[in-house]
């Protein structure tokens, strides 16, 4: 990897191990002298892979916490055909959720796997010392480092690679959430998730297939391609959406590795009861519709889901969640509850008698009109290249449903979509609504995308649309009796 040459002389630096005290007795009474907890016994660490979290400690004393960080650099998929070489603490991005008491004394022992590349670091934004274990912990390729730290602080951390530059490191997958427990513990709550917000700057453009490589030029810019949910585009959605039952308690557990952008969590539909703000252990608001986490640092929320449902929580920086990856979901099992949310209750036609004023039509060619549209009103959600998003968005991009039945197709445009629906093999389930277009309007975009990525099908004529449209206004309930009362 000739990118990083420019690491060669820092991987060949080990830090010098420095012996501990050995004298338990001098050592039990520097402890009692700083008003600190007396350890009692030892432990492996509590650790759990996203989006899991690691059940409350019941031990009411500080202990020894045995910790072992191991990197590993490896290539896993950023997206549907999409791989990127990551680095990460243990096998994933983000690293594993680490749950402590405040009073612990963590002994980490730091090792990067020999297969490596460059030297790594890490550094506990939980620790009190210099660089949170940074250069404690610096370390290369095939070399272990153990250093001990103090849990002094109780809260929800971020932890994550400091080895310069920083912010590759951390923009590659360096990146994990740890909790310290306060003496007390948390609030009970019937379930617990975590999710981290991370950005990845790749050569290739969002959703471009094959092997991407890391982009310092972007990455200076602060563009990412890719801001993403627990590492990767639905890493959390479909199969993997975090499920719950209606009215259960629920912490989540929320982190932004950045390494630029801030984050505006919201989850669609609900409302946070309560808000541990920047990761301290006191709530200090209430009902919330969304929450920042800033780069570097945390929030808790708890909620409760009071409606069955599919929920999606998003960065609301909403070019991110449509058109970078930052969105998940929620399944939320449990009976309708309609004295609090009915549902569609009714449709019906909308004639205000007005006309709004329009810019003056230019003539274009069908082709032209299509494409206009499309970029207009499909990409949102179906992306620039027709590719969609894994899960969420259904491709029109060599797409069987789109093509398989042109007249299905100008029925989905007329009266909208909402629920299951098979493509290429995959199923989505979403609500696509009914944007109004004009006769010709669904003709020039259904013409368009049926003829171009990937697509190779028949002009939808204007005609078409208005039969459809017609037959589809003549089945509606009534239709029969408004016609013959339009005849008298």
């Amino acid at each position: 990897m000739k990118h990083f040459a420019f690491f060669a002389a820092a991987m060949v630096c080990i830090a010098p191990v420095h012996a501990g005290n050995s004298d338990a007795t001098a050592s039990l009474a520097a402890t009692r002298a700083a008003g600190l907890d007396e350890i009692r016994g030892e432990e492996r660490a509590v650790v759990t892979s996203a989006p899991d979290v690691p059940p409350p400690l019941t031990r009411r004393h500080a202990t020894k916490v045995l910790l072992d960080v191991e990197v590993k650099e490896h290539t896993k998929l950023l997206a549907d055909g999409v791989s990127y070489t990551y680095w990460t603490f243990g096998d994933d991005a983000p690293g594993q959720f680490i749950r402590v008491r405040e009073g612990d004394l963590v002994q980490t022992r730091f090792s990067n796997h020999p297969d490596n590349s460059v030297a790594h670091n890490i550094d506990f934004h939980a620790a009190t010392g210099p660089g949170g274990g940074g250069e404690a912990s610096f370390v290369a390729p095939g070399h272990s480092a153990t250093f001990t730290w103090r849990a002094m602080r109780a809260g929800l951390y971020l932890y994550h690679c400091v080895a310069a530059p920083a912010g590759m490191h951390l923009a590659n997958g360096m990146y994990g959430l740890i909790l310290v427990e306060p003496k007390q513990g948390m609030p009970r709550v019937d379930r617990e998730f975590f999710i981290v917000q991370g950005e990845f700057y790749t050569n290739g453009a969002y959703g471009e297939p094959g092997e991407q490589q890391f982009d310092m030029a972007k990455a200076v810019r602060e563009q990412p391609e890719y801001v993403v949910f627990n590492g990767r585009v639905g890493a959390l959605m479909g199969e993997n959406a975090l499920r719950m039952k209606a009215g259960e308690s629920v912490r989540l557990y929320l982190g932004n590795a950045g390494p630029a952008l801030l984050s505006s969590f919201h989850i669609v539909g609900e409302i946070f009861d309560d808000v541990y703000g920047e990761g301290g252990t006191q709530v200090n608001q209430n009902n919330v519709q969304t929450t920042v986490v800033p780069v570097g640092g945390t929030a808790m929320v708890d909620l409760k889901m009071d409606v069955p449902g599919t929920y999606q929580f998003v960065d609301h920086s909403m070019f991110r969640a449509f058109n970078k990856g930052a969105m998940g979901a929620m399944q939320v099992e449990g009976a309708l509850r309609p004295e609090i949310f009915s549902g569609r209750q009714a449709e019906e036609i909308f004639n205000p008698g007005t006309r709004l004023q329009r810019v003056a039509a230019v003539t274009t060619s069908t082709a032209d009109h299509g494409k206009q549209l499309y970029d207009r009103i499909c990409t949102t959600c179906h992306q620039p290249d027709a590719r969609g998003m894994p899960g969420v968005f259904p491709p029109l991009a060599q797409s069987d449903f789109l093509m398989d039945d042109a007249e299905r197709a100008i029925r989905v445009l007329l009266e909208g979509l909402q629920g299951p629906i098979t493509v290429n093999g995959q199923t989505f389930n979403g609500v696509m609504p009914d944007f109004s277009l004009k006769d010709d309007e669904i003709a020039a975009v259904l013409s368009y995308v049926r003829s171009n990525f990937g697509n190779a099908g028949s002009a939808v004529t204007s005609s078409d649309v208005q039969r459809i449209r017609a037959t589809l206004a003549a089945a509606r309930p009534g239709a029969k009796e408004r016609t013959v009362s339009s005849n008298r």
